[in-house]
């Protein structure tokens, strides 16, 4: 039996334009998993809040809106942190803001994480420096060109995981890079749980 220890908060960072699955996919993995053995009054093992520049709505891809729980300037301590692709990384790769504040979680998270082309917002705000990543594949010479030239990018990857930071491909992918994350944080139990519960053919 595996005793619950902890809750890991995990941030996900919202922005105009931001692609649907990439955030709400890899949410769904975590809220849904559980610790092994769990009681109904055990804690979970993750708690999700989102993140963006203000308080007001978000659109998402396709238009619909999210409304943020935090500001980025209100945002708690967190222990993970979650870029998500989309079109809107086309220019919030620039968004002196928004890097700003990667950067200075990635100083204090356990780890920070993107799906798609958020590994341009990663690689931009520094965190993925020196490190092994990937990204989406449609979008991977755009990624490349907008970063630092010292990030190992690898085309191939589903999801590459370079300890503190962990980036993953497009779009569902970032289903499998999270239940990787729940089998790092809470044993490979829960996460085959996760995606059996999910109906979700993950793969590792």
């Amino acid at each position: 039996m595996v005793t619950p220890v902890k809750t890991w908060t995990m941030g996900v960072l919202l922005f105009p334009g931001f692609e649907p699955l990439d955030a709400f996919g890899p949410i769904e993995a975590l809220v849904i998993a559980e610790w092994p053995s769990a009681r109904p009054d055990d804690p979970p093992p993750f708690r999700v809040l989102t993140l963006a520049q203000g308080t007001a709505p978000v659109a998402m891809r396709g238009g619909v809106r999210v409304v943020p729980d935090h500001a980025l300037s209100g945002s708690p301590p967190l222990d993970l942190l979650l870029v998500p692709g989309g079109p809107g990384t086309r220019s919030e790769y620039a968004n002196p803001a928004l890097l700003r504040f990667i950067a200075e979680t990635a100083r204090s998270a356990e780890v920070v994480c993107s799906v798609c082309t958020g590994a341009a917002l990663l690689a931009c705000a520094g965190v993925l420096s020196g490190l092994p990543a990937t990204t989406n594949r449609r979008a991977f010479d755009w990624v490349v060109s907008v970063s630092p030239t010292d990030v190992a990018w690898d085309r191939n990857r589903r999801w590459a995981d370079a300890g503190k930071a962990v980036t993953s491909a497009g779009v569902s992918a970032g289903v499998d890079m999270a239940l990787h994350l729940v089998t790092r944080l809470i044993g490979g139990e829960a996460a085959r749980t996760a995606a059996s519960r999910m109906e979700y053919r993950w793969e590792p």
